[in-house]
C-alpha cells in the first residue's frame, strides 16, 4: 500500500492502493476489498506508525537528526567517560555533561579556526 498521508484529526495513516495512487488502471479494482484505502490508527503501534512516512524525504531529514544526536551520545559515553561513572546527584550529572558538550564545541571551534575542518570532530589528534 502506498502512502496517502496523515489525518491530524482522525490520529490515523491513510493507506492507498498503489494503482490508484500512481495513476495505474488496475482490472481487478470492483473486486478489490481496499480500493477505497485503509486508515491505521497511529495507537495499533506508535513505534511503526509514525505521522511521517518512513519512505519520504521528510523522515529521512528528520532521521539525520536523531542520528547526529546518538552520535554525540555514544562520544559523551565512550570518549569522556560517562559510560562508568561515580557521580551523584543531578546537579553534578548535568554540571559535568555541561563541561563536556563545551569541550567537544571549543575542539570544534579551534579546528575551524585553524583551518582543520576535515578534523572538526576529532578527539584523537590536536597538531597536524
Amino acid at each position: 500500500m502506498s502512502n496517502g498521508g496523515f489525518e491530524k484529526d482522525r490520529g490515523t495513516l491513510k493507506k492507498v492502493c498503489p494503482a490508484k495512487a500512481y495513476g495505474i488502471t488496475c482490472q481487478g479494482r470492483e473486486q478489490c476489498p481496499v480500493a477505497g484505502g485503509v486508515r491505521v490508527p497511529l495507537a495499533v503501534d506508535r513505534r511503526i506508525f509514525t505521522p511521517i512516512a518512513r519512505e519520504s524525504y521528510k523522515w529521512a531529514k528528520e532521521y539525520r537528526y536523531r542520528t547526529a544526536v546518538e552520535r554525540v551520545n555514544s562520544r559523551l559515553d565512550v570518549s569522556f567517560g560517562f559510560e562508568r561513572h561515580t557521580i551523584r546527584g543531578l546537579a553534578k550529572m548535568r554540571a559535568r555533561c555541561g563541561l563536556a558538550l563545551c569541550v567537544m564545541l571549543a575542539m570544534a571551534l579551534g579546528r575551524v579556526r585553524e583551518k582543520q575542518q576535515e578534523r572538526m570532530r576529532s578527539l584523537v589528534r590536536s597538531v597536524s
